[in-house]
Formats: C-alpha cells, structure tokens, sequence
C-alpha cells in the first residue's frame, strides 16, 4: 500500500481514485470495489464487527485505497503501512452533507423502512447473493455506527464529526506524509506530493451524484440474476 485516503466518502474519493490509477497508483481500492465484488463485503463485515484486521490480504493486489470503507480506518492503515503517504481529501463542510445525506445517508436510512416491493427485491438478492446482502449490515458496522454513532439525521452532529475527523488527521499523521486535497485543487499538488511527473490532460472529475440513486435498482437486478 502506497497511498492511503483518509477523505470521508463524497469529498472527491472517485476522482481521487481515477487520478491515482493514472499516476500509476492503481488499482485503487475504493467502495465501489466492494459493490462490484460482493465477497468483500464479508471481508469488511468481518473488520467491522471485530473479527479480522488482515489488511493485508483484504487490500492484496492494491497500491492505494480512498473512500470508505477504508478510510474508516485510516488510523489502523496508516500505523499498518508506515511508508504509505496519506491523502485527506476535503471540501466545503455544508456542500459535502448535502451530497452524502442525498447518496450514502439517504440510501442507509431507507434500509430502516423498506416498502414491500424492496423488502422482496432484498430477499432474491439474499437468495441469489448472500454476500452482497449483507452490504446494509456492514455499511453500518464500518461507517454509519463506527463514524457516526448511528447519527446520521442529525446534521448537527455530522457535521461536527466530520470538522472533527479532519482536525484529527491533521494533528495525527506528520506534514511531510499527509497531502490535505480538494478535487479542485488539480493535477499540481498531488503530483508534487507523490513525486510524480504532471500527466497531459485535465485532472480527472468524476461526481456520481445524479447517478447514485439510478444505479441500484440495475445492480440489484443483476445481482438476482446472475448470483454474484
């Protein structure tokens, strides 16, 4: 592990993402690999709930990892790989809620209260792909109960959380081996930090927000049809 992404989810994580595997940091562990591979959601059900922590073979083949659920445990990552530099991506405290609470929050509090029509969508997926179903219960265990305390309708306190987790990686990891980044920010900063020659083209800006809620019901349905 090379780079490890201390930025909570919707702070710029995909783009991050996209940026290091050009800079030749990939493959880049990211939650979007845990959906795309069901069988890590066991794996992290596992570190959530206290029963494992190889990172080792839970990031095997990966030179960088951003996003949660990893950056739930970027303390564990950061002593587990000392050389690894560490990239807290960041951005405007207001603007992040309002795209997590319409993404990641949203989706997890609709779990609480599924309708019919879900409720049995859920059970061909635990059917076809028990793995997958276990996704709500290790969002939970990784993120929603470890960083937010199951408090994710209060935007008071979620807010507070994440002003807290940023003071509390500047504080832990030393100046020269942490990069505070914001997507904005270019090709430039991160380039320096990493020691990398600046790439051609535009720095890669990747927002899956309009697309969030579309790409479930798709996923699910493969998920039903093909048993992964």
């Amino acid at each position: 592990m090379k780079v490890i992404g201390a930025g909570f989810g919707r702070t710029g994580t995909r783009s991050l993402q996209a940026a290091l595997e050009i800079l030749g940091y990939g493959p880049c562990y990211h939650m979007s690999t845990v959906i795309a591979e069901p069988y890590r959601v066991r794996q992290w059900l596992e570190v959530g709930e206290g029963r494992s922590r190889d990172w080792d073979t839970l990031f095997a083949g990966f030179q960088s990892a951003v996003d949660w659920p990893a950056a739930a445990y970027w303390r564990e990552l950061a002593e587990h790989y000392p050389d690894a530099k560490v990239i807290l991506t960041v951005r405007d405290p207001a603007r992040w809620y309002d795209s997590v609470s319409e993404t990641i929050f949203r989706s997890a509090m609709e779990e609480r209260r599924l309708p019919l029509r879900r409720r049995v969508t859920r059970w061909l997926v635990a059917r076809r792909a028990p793995d997958f179903a276990l996704y709500p219960r290790m969002a939970r265990a990784t993120v929603m109960d470890r960083v937010f305390d199951d408090r994710i309708d209060d935007r008071a306190h979620v807010l507070s959380v994440f002003e807290r987790h940023v003071a509390e990686v500047k504080a832990a990891i030393p100046a020269d081996r942490l990069l505070v980044f914001e997507a904005g920010d270019g090709w430039e900063p991160l380039c320096a930090f990493l020691g990398t020659p600046v790439p051609e083209g535009p720095f890669p800006q990747v927002n899956e927000r309009a697309a969030f809620r579309g790409k479930r019901p798709r996923r699910l349905l493969r998920l039903i049809v093909r048993g992964r």
